[in-house]
């Protein structure tokens, strides 16, 4: 694919850049095709992004709606196919804002302002479109083989809410029709499995305006949350961690020596109590401190391993906010270690094993990604080059391959994120690591040493889910509601025929309840085949017992599977030892 830069340059592009300068010249393209059918639409940014493209621009009074892409897509398609050149060409600062202005664009003459004095100004031109731009692109407009657009959003400018609204169009493109249709297979697949929907369907969770990015968690939804903390606590009492609970509002300036106050408050929510402000807390870090500081500890006590469920409180804007996946309040699964120096590396390999017993528990792939030092950091350069060396050493000795992002650590000190790969191949960062020599300093920790010395202990923060909200989101997508057995928010649905078999129905339900098995017993007088197809299409249950005529009689249950859609008959004994270490073993 030949690509053209801003200085006339022609060449072959480089294969990990085609995607963005296909989106990139979609976007131009796109703005071309809004200038034709919209003249007073004045632009402002335009670039291609991991996802696609989109051009926030200013439509005066003019509302948008989806209703109206299809003409926008029309409209593009039509200048792919006069195949214009794009040309680029490059002017002074002063001649640059003259062809601004006089072509009405108040925003890329913002723009060139914005710039240095000795900024390259340079611009890509195709047929009566001129747009702002360092490229590269591509050649013609007819090189552009696939592109969809797919929605509309409201975006400020510069991204400050003090200015104008603008109207965001958003696309995608590709390098084939071929692609761009797996991706739409992919979109519509991903819609189907929306979290949203489904917990709404079965009952999980609700959002209301009364509470934005405040979930309300449902019954069936609080079975599922138990289940994952059942499991949290199993896993961490058995590696040695003790769990706490720390206050959810704490003083202003517990956040001051934290660094979280300088660094994060904006963040963050308070009030005032006694005349003094207090915050709700972000994180839970400062509150592990204070354990810790609560008494004094040996050499012998290291490494301490704390862990706590606590629910955090973060200011996130309106408009970021996404069902369960961005929220206001969440569930952390949070420990903090306390260790000597020599242990950082064994207790890192620790850490990533349950992270990676964890993620396989639900077939889940990942990424590593090693973050390094932010520029508003605090804390010596000895000390951020230890933190950095010891979270390489653990992993270059458990043999993970790892990439470096780097200047995107935590502010107190470098981490390691885990990035899962779901069911539709998205990725999300969950599990975290983060190494931090400040936070002991900072609020004075200390240990007696072997010596009868006082030390200063070392402090990994960690999470695992990362928000267990945001979890039940992405399990509820990647296992599209059908959750294994040990998870799912009911476990078995019993169906009795008719009327005749309610009572022995009623025995088989009690059963189960005392077998701590999570079900239910449908007493309405539906139809059995519209109850089998609720209890599997919308309640996705894993076994749904069918109780007749037969099964009364001979005391057994005809067992239906959902994810094989098998019935198959047996005592009651038998299908309770099975289900029983299905749900033992977390399977």
């Amino acid at each position: 694919m030949k690509i053209i830069y801003n200085n006339g340059t022609v060449a072959e592009c480089p294969a990990d850049e085609e995607l963005h300068v296909i989106r990139h010249s979609a976007a131009h393209i796109m703005a071309q095709a809004v200038m034709h059918l919209y003249p007073q639409a004045d632009f402002a940014y335009g670039p291609a992004t991991d996802k696609g493209f989109y051009y926030d621009v200013d439509l005066g009074d003019t509302a948008l709606s989806v209703d109206d892409l299809p003409a926008i897509e029309n409209e593009m398609r039509r200048i792919i196919k006069e195949n214009l050149p794009i040309k680029p060409f490059i002017l002074p600062r002063p001649e640059a804002i003259a062809l601004m202005q006089e072509r009405g664009e108040k925003y890329k003459v913002e723009h060139i302002d914005d710039l240095p004095e000795d900024a390259v100004i340079s611009f890509y031109q195709q047929g009566d479109y001129i747009d702002m731009c360092t490229g590269p692109h591509l050649c013609y407009t007819k090189a552009l083989k696939a592109f969809k657009l797919t929605g509309i959003s409201g975006a400020y400018w510069k991204n400050d809410k003090n200015n104008k609204m603008l109207t965001r169009i958003k696309g995608v493109a590709f390098r084939s029709q071929t692609e761009l249709d797996e991706y739409l297979r992919l979109l519509e697949e991903a819609e189907r499995r929306d979290h949203r929907r489904i917990g709404k369907e079965m009952g999980l969770f609700m959002l209301c305006d009364e509470a934005p990015g405040f979930p309300f968690f449902l019954p069936g939804g609080m079975k599922l949350k138990n289940a994952l903390i059942d499991y949290w606590r199993e896993l961490h009492t058995r590696e040695g961690y003790v769990e706490v609970s720390t206050p959810m509002i704490m003083n202003r300036h517990l956040w001051e020596t934290s660094g979280h106050w300088d660094h994060y408050k904006d963040n963050m929510y308070s009030t005032v109590i006694d005349e003094e402000t207090y915050c709700i807390k972000p994180m839970n870090c400062p509150g592990g401190v204070m354990v810790y500081q609560s008494r004094l500890h040996s050499y012998r006590d290291l490494p301490l391993r704390i862990g706590e469920l606590g629910l955090v409180h973060r200011h996130e804007l309106k408009g970021a906010l996404h069902g369960l996946f961005r929220v206001r309040c969440f569930t952390q699964d949070d420990a903090h270690i306390f260790m000597r120096p020599e242990q950082i590396t064994d207790e890192i390999m620790g850490v990533v094993h349950m992270i990676n017993e964890v993620y396989s528990k639900f077939g889940f792939k990942y990424a590593v990604e090693l973050s390094t030092r932010p520029t508003d950091s605090m804390g010596s350069d000895e000390d951020w080059e230890a933190a950095t060396n010891g979270l390489k050493n653990a992993l270059e000795k458990l043999g993970l391959d790892y990439t470096v992002n780097e200047g995107d650590g935590a502010f107190y000190g470098p981490k390691i994120d885990f990035h899962l790969q779901d069911s539709l191949g998205r990725t999300w960062q969950c599990g975290t690591i983060q190494l931090d020599f400040q936070m002991p300093l900072n609020f004075g920790l200390t240990y007696v040493d072997e010596d009868g010395g006082k030390k200063r202990p070392i402090m990994i923060h960690r999470v695992i889910f990362g928000s267990i909200e945001r979890f039940i989101g992405i399990l509820t997508e990647h296992y599209a509601g059908k959750f294994p057995v040990w998870l799912a928010p009911m476990q078995v649905k019993v169906l009795p025929v008719s009327e005749k078999s309610m009572e022995y129905a009623e025995s088989v339900y009690d059963a189960l309840r005392a077998a701590s098995v999570r079900c239910e017993l449908d007493r309405r007088s539906e139809k059995i085949g519209y109850m089998i197809r609720e209890a599997q299409a919308v309640d996705r249950v894993p076994y749904m017992l069918i109780i007749g005529q037969q099964e009364t009689e001979n005391g057994t249950v005809s067992v239906r599977n959902r994810d094989t859609g098998e019935t198959k008959t047996m005592s009651l004994d038998d299908f309770l030892s099975h289900i029983r270490a299905e749900i033992a073993q977390r399977i």
